[in-house]
């Protein structure tokens, strides 16, 4: 399976020219590139999918969105990769 997750920002910086971030998926954080959004701020949410930031959506969306994940028990396996 490979869903979109949403998560939150909490750090960005500057890697080889490219805009990266971490975001923080209710306790599991990744390392995401912001090439299809270089714009997001800290405390910004965004729904991450193969290792890129691809829509940013509001905090109650992306609450509810995880919550309806945990609840299917798909929440662990989309997050069990690579951390970052």
């Amino acid at each position: 399976m490979c869903l979109g997750i949403p998560g939150k920002v909490v750090r960005t910086w500057e890697e080889a020219g490219t805009r990266m971030c971490t975001i923080d998926f209710g306790g599991t954080t990744k390392t995401v590139c912001l090439a299809y959004l270089p714009d997001l701020q800290i405390g910004e949410y965004a729904i991450v999918h193969a290792g890129f930031a691809i829509t940013q959506l509001d905090e109650a969306s992306a609450n509810e969105t995880l919550r309806m994940f945990q609840d299917l028990g798909v929440l662990d396996e989309e997050l069990a990769g690579d951390q970052g």
